[in-house]
């Protein structure tokens, strides 16, 4: 049968995602966040997603019912005793995952699968803190969940290869594409990612080109559906400062050190699309101004 029971630790906008495409996979699903109201938040985000899945006739309102009906919530890891895979959804910092996988290993019974949903940070120094390091990947969604259908299956030094098959077959269940990386900052996507998206912000610096050239020259010449500074935007400002300073202390790259207008618009709060302006203006909406 292979893994049935998930626990998500984290339900903010990634972990809400995860939850609901497992959900609608089939797999009992139990959530946790530390307070009440942000349990309240991702069940609420989950059912306005659904709803647009639902719109979109790609599920029926009974299966999408039934989506719902298979997460739960709650404000103790000492739940999650009985998961078989436990993904972590946590914020970026690594002092934080690993003080949930620590509390975790007490709790999960030794054949339970631990994996991380970083995108940056090094998935061995996280399974290092557990008694099971051979049952510890990393499992990198892309955001938003239910519509980008990769998954990075990161596989550690330690990594057992019972276990990558485990996630795979996992992955396909929920109807994702899982790639296998290895355990190296950034894995595949944000290794390229970021040094391409530096070099677009540089160029806009510089004065190279206007914004909406940039983003239209890659569009139409290489057939991105986003722009660069468009996808910085969406991801945001601040995340993209965060984890290209983490690649540049990795790597000494100047490559990857993130361009000194970052971090005046970050100052500035200018952080993108969630705070209505980043390189473009945003409506309240989302939708980019004219």
């Amino acid at each position: 049968m292979g893994i049935q029971k998930v626990g998500i630790v984290g339900f903010g906008a990634m972990g809400s995602g995860i939850a609901q495409v497992c959900a609608a996979a089939g797999f009992d699903v139990l959530v946790r966040d530390v307070e009440q109201r942000f349990i309240d938040r991702g069940n609420e985000r989950i059912a306005a997603s659904l709803a647009r899945v639902v719109k979109s006739g790609k599920l029926t309102e009974d299966e999408a019912t039934a989506a719902r009906s298979r997460i739960r919530g709650t404000l103790a890891l000492a739940d999650f005793g009985d998961r078989e895979l436990v993904i972590e959804a946590v914020v970026e910092v690594l002092d934080a995952k690993k003080e949930v996988f620590g509390q975790l290993d007490a709790v999960c019974g030794p054949t339970t699968i631990f994996a991380s949903n970083t995108s940056s940070l090094t998935i061995v120094e996280m399974a290092a803190t557990t008694k099971r390091p051979d049952r510890f990947a990393g499992l990198h969604f892309f955001n938003p969940p239910v519509m980008m259908p990769l998954v990075e299956i990161v596989k550690a030094i330690t990594t057992s290869e019972a276990t990558v098959v485990a996630l795979r077959d996992f992955v396909k269940r929920l109807g994702h594409t899982g790639v296998v990386s290895q355990d190296t900052t950034g894995f595949i996507v944000n290794r390229l990612l970021v040094p391409y998206i530096n070099s677009a912000i540089r160029l806009f610096e510089q004065g190279g080109a206007t914004a909406d050239e940039i983003d239209q020259a890659i569009k139409l010449g290489l057939r991105h559906p986003m722009g660069p500074l468009e996808l910085l935007d969406h991801v945001g400002i601040d995340v993209h400062y965060h984890v290209a300073n983490v690649f540049f202390e990795e790597f000494k790259d100047a490559n990857m050190a993130p361009p000194s207008l970052l971090r005046r618009m970050m100052l500035a709060g200018h952080l993108g699309v969630k705070t209505g302006k980043g390189i473009y203006e945003y409506d309240e909406k989302g939708k980019r101004k004219a």
